[in-house]
């Protein structure tokens, strides 16, 4: 049992992480200090100068972790890193948790390519990015193919030089061909400069050497290379027309606003580069209603700038950051930089006008997509709500576990466990139970061998210490059934003195969701309510994983029987053919030749399963030959 008074004495007074759980084990909560001794022992302390944040999730807090780190800017890192990881409750959480692509230069090489990346490596290469729209990425990848002679392709120099010939962008005059030989280090290097000073924004630059080359073009009448080179021209003051900004006295700075409603913020960035609009990207971000905006705020300049390439001289944001994470996020992003960032909260002038249109584009976007977000938000966790009340269950319902048993006859039976959380499935919690200790069609006891194998495996690893998806226990458990299946769940978690809310899912005479059976009643929900829709994907979900894996393991077990009754035919040939045709019925309709496609097979084997699919005996065949 967690003593959270004997643990408070523990704390170290040193810098570090702690993560703070409730009664299932899950990490609500992470949070840095500089001291976590006095920062963890604050939160149950007198709750009267706490946040409305911490009110709300003190009274869930039962056990919690820390990690001594050197010092407080490594916790500062470690804290965005947990904070990604595992998505606590209380916690402001960036919702673009997907990989956004980089446009990488490769400096490191001899003769660098320019392309588009989903992975940061630390391989001494430039990265610029990330970018949200991907479509925006690729077409200025083009442009700069277009504009300036850079290679594409994956060669390695010097080791690669004169093996082929140039490819067919020499020729189109889009690669200077350094496979030839016949460019060196330095001219190639001068095009690389041009397109990463292109990226950067610095397109009069660019423009001013290639006005310079088209004149000299001109007077040594090479009118088509003269002609070429004001094409490009006439493209590049295209692209910096269209990111002019009327402020020209701002060199380099990010802009940074937001709007929100309830949970739900959308936040609006502006990349400026020598006083030049180079992109603008949109953030979804979900934050506790409790939040202030400044916590909003300082909670997304952490975790954008922790995985961003790029970090500016100037910060201009909407919103101050907390007094206590200012100075510490100031130095972070110095020391990323390598110099000296300023961040600032203008409240006039010509910052104060960015910042307010950075917000009016943001609340256009919200506008736009504000309905959109507010369904989705309707459709999930306000479904789980409308669980909830049906049920008049005390707590919220942030984990929701469903369970199905199928199988042929008793053949083959195996159980499905789906995951729910916050309204949405979480595939990656996903679990299938094939059936060890049940003979024949008894899905009750079935039931109770499948939720018994789940509860040990959070019991076992939680005394390990490891934390994976069994360690989080559920809110509510829903089985595909009613009051056969909900008692065979109860009696387990009775068993193993648990107190977790089971719910039946039941069906009409047409295998339609009609209700949910709890505490030995049936509760019916509006056909039109998200709750009621939300019941029936996740019954429609758990009866299609249960399936799903039925029929791929009676599948297995079926080729399993049929081919290993073929002489000559091991485990090595029989995947061997399974990977070359894919089922066992276009193995059944093919041909010797086709067989002997396959590299393990030889002619007798190939020969024994043509045979064997046509009801052939071979042995008969040959005597019958050799009689002849």
């Amino acid at each position: 049992m967690f003593d959270i008074a004997e643990e408070l004495k523990k704390l170290p007074q040193k810098p570090g992480v702690y993560l703070m759980k409730n009664e299932a084990g899950e990490i609500i909560y992470v949070g840095k200090a500089i001291n976590l001794r006095n920062r963890v022992r604050q939160y149950f302390q007198s709750s009267r100068n706490h946040t409305a944040k911490t009110r709300t999730m003190v009274p869930h807090i039962k056990e919690f972790e820390y990690i001594v780190t050197d010092s407080e800017m490594e916790a500062l890192i470690l804290e965005c890193t947990l904070i990604k990881k595992h998505s606590p409750h209380y916690n402001i959480m960036l919702k673009d948790d997907k990989t956004y692509p980089y446009i990488k230069v490769t400096v490191q090489e001899d003769f660098p390519r320019i392309f588009a990346t989903r992975r940061r490596e630390k391989d001494k290469a430039k990265y610029y990015g990330p970018f949200t729209d991907v479509l925006a990425m690729k077409e200025t990848v083009e442009t700069l193919h277009k504009l300036f002679p850079i290679r594409k392709c994956k060669k390695v120099f010097p080791r690669d030089i004169g093996k082929e010939r140039p490819c067919l962008n020499y020729h189109i005059g889009q690669c200077l061909a350094p496979c030839s030989g016949n460019v060196t280090k330095e001219e190639y290097g001068a095009y690389v400069k041009d397109a990463m000073d292109f990226l950067e924004g610095r397109h009069d630059d660019i423009r001013k050497r290639m006005e310079a080359k088209m004149m000299e073009a001109a007077e040594k009448m090479e009118f088509e290379k003269a002609a070429a080179l004001r094409d490009k021209i006439m493209a590049i003051q295209s692209v910096a027309q269209k990111q002019k900004m009327a402020n020209m006295s701002l060199q380099e700075a990010d802009v940074i606003a937001f709007v929100r409603a309830f949970s739900q913020c959308l936040v609006q960035v502006f990349f400026i580069r020598d006083g030049q609009m180079t992109g603008r990207e949109n953030f979804n971000l979900s934050a506790p209603e409790e939040q202030s905006r400044s916590e909003v705020m300082t909670a997304f300049v952490e975790q954008f700038y922790s995985g961003t390439a790029h970090i500016p001289k100037e910060i201009i944001l909407q919103e101050p950051l907390t007094p206590e994470e200012a100075p510490l996020l100031e130095a972070y992003l110095a020391e990323r930089r390598g110099s000296k960032v300023t961040i600032t909260v203008p409240i006039k002038g010509e910052k104060q006008k960015l910042v307010e249109l950075a917000y009016k584009n943001a609340n256009i976007v919200f506008e736009q997509f504000g309905e959109k977000m507010k369904r989705e938000e309707q459709r999930t966790k306000g479904a789980m709500e409308e669980i909830r009340q049906a049920l008049g269950l005390p707590q919220m319902l942030h984990r929701v576990e469903a369970y199905d048993i199928s199988n042929t006859q008793g053949f083959a039976s195996v159980g499905s466990m789906v995951v729910f959380e916050d309204g949405k499935a979480k595939y990656s919690d996903y679990r299938k139970f094939k059936i060890k200790t049940v003979v024949g069609p008894n899905d009750f006891a079935s039931m109770q061998e499948v939720i018994t194998r789940r509860l040990n495996h959070a019991i076992r690893e939680k005394s390990e210490g490891k934390s994976s998806s069994f360690t989080r226990l559920p809110d509510l458990i829903l089985m595909d059934g009613g009051r056969t299946q909900v008692h065979a769940a109860e009696e387990i978690l009775a068993e193993f003195g648990m107190e977790i809310p089971v719910c039946g899912m039941v069906k009409d005479d047409k295998h339609r969701t009609r209700g949910l059976f709890f505490q030995e009643k049936e509760i019916s929900m509006p056909l039109t309510s998200e709750g009621f829709r939300l019941v029936t994907r996740i019954q429609d979900e758990v009866h299609r994983f249960a399936i799903a894996y039925h029929r791929k393991l009676h599948q297995q077990q079926s080729l399993h029987s049929a081919l290993d009754e073929i002489k000559g035919i091991g485990q090595v040939r029989r995947k061997a053919l399974m990977r070359h045709f894919g089922s066992v019925e276009k193995i059944a309709e093919a041909e010797v030749a086709d067989l002997l496609e396959v590299e393990e097979m030889t002619i007798p084997a190939a020969e024994a399963v043509y045979a064997f699919f046509r009801g052939i005996d071979i042995e008969k065949e040959k005597s019958a030959v050799q009689s002849e």
